[in-house]
């Protein structure tokens, strides 16, 4: 993540930017709110790389990412012994970040029986290991980040009130790209020339129609969809103009997602399930539609809960005579055996039940 990436002219972004300038050389914690795509890891770098601490180490830590159990080891390290598979004593992203800052994203994950020892660290600056008693002394500047309502998880007893008070001494809440259309050429364009270099093409223009419809959609990934879009375009384009697929242009194009439904979560729900069909329900991998998205598989899988969005509901919403008979194999939607609950989508409980790799974000 490179300053150079902090792309935009809007009005909107420009104030954005004039909070970042002012609260970078400032050494309070900061939180930066925005929906999924939206640069929240792009605008962390960009406060550290503003800051005094510039030449200090950046540590980020996705808290989505790491199993409940394994977090507070990700976070704070362990001593060997601590937990059953700990064969030696490992350094924390506290620790690894000393003297510079520590970006967590997803931060409303934050199981809340480590929230305590998080505040711990805000005010004191000190931890232990787990399965440690030696106090550790750190100076680490916290970055934090979400795409939830921290405000209102408070109020649900679901993020504590004081540790939300801590984190958002400086809050930047990033607006989504559809209120930022004005920037929209600016960053197609520099998406073209990173992804040119990336892929060794000489591609420098992008047609007027191209970019008019690029500039019309809604784009409810936001700049991390923008940059998928584009990166796949220039990937099949042969000549110097950029060249998308035309089954691409048909997404971007359909009115069966244009922003004209009657709220935003309806056509954010619309244009979800037409990722999925397109993908035929596969949510994660390289064809999947969480990448066709432009967002992480574990955020995709969370927005499909909050909508209710699941193969066997849509099919039976479209035709409610037929049954739907749940696949065997865990790609597809729903399943009411092998002990899964009925209603409950097979992904999720995967995704609960496995261990992903940190930092994995597909």
């Amino acid at each position: 993540m490179l300053v150079n990436e902090v792309i935009g002219t809007s009005k909107n972004f420009q104030t954005v930017l004039s909070e970042m300038r002012t609260v970078a050389p400032v050494e309070c914690s900061v939180l930066i709110q925005g929906e999924t795509g939206t640069g929240k890891e792009v605008f962390a770098h960009a406060i550290h790389d503003f800051s005094p601490r510039r030449n200090k180490p950046f540590i980020a830590l996705n808290c989505a990412a790491v199993p409940a159990s394994l977090l507070e080891s990700e976070l704070f390290g362990h001593e060997r012994g601590a937990f059953t598979g700990a064969i030696g004593q490992t350094t924390g992203r506290f620790q690894a970040a000393n003297a510079g800052t520590l970006f967590l994203d997803e931060i409303g994950d934050l199981p809340l029986e480590l929230q305590p020892k998080l505040l711990r660290v805000l005010q004191q600056q000190q931890f232990e290991r787990l399965g440690s008693t030696r106090t550790i002394q750190v100076d680490v500047r916290l970055v934090a980040a979400t795409n939830q309502n921290l405000q209102r998880m408070v109020e649900e007893g679901r993020f504590r009130a004081d540790l939300y008070y801590r984190l958002s001494v400086f809050p930047i809440n990033l607006p989504p790209l559809r209120e930022r259309q004005e920037d929209m050429p600016l960053l197609a364009r520099h998406f073209v020339r990173k992804c040119s270099a990336k892929f060794g093409k000489n591609i420098d223009l992008i047609s007027d129609e191209v970019m008019q419809i690029l500039t019309s959609y809604h784009w409810p990934g936001n700049i991390r969809e923008l940059q998928n879009f584009i990166e796949r375009a220039v990937i099949v384009t042969t000549g110097t103009v950029l060249s998308p697929r035309a089954a691409d242009l048909a997404v971007l194009t359909q009115k069966d997602v244009a922003p004209s439904f009657g709220t935003l979560r309806e056509a954010q729900r619309a244009h979800i399930i037409g990722a999925l069909r397109e993908t035929n329900w596969m949510i994660g991998g390289h064809g999947g539609a969480a990448v066709r998205l432009g967002m992480p598989r574990t955020t995709l899988i969370g927005v499909m809960h909050r909508l209710g969005i699941s193969r066997e509901a849509v099919e039976l919403r479209e035709d409610p005579q037929q049954s739907v008979e749940a696949p065997a194999h865990y790609g597809n939607s729903l399943a009411s055996s092998n002990g899964i609950p009925s209603g409950r989508y097979m992904e999720d409980y995967l995704y609960e039940h496995s261990t992903l790799p940190f930092g994995t974000t597909q």
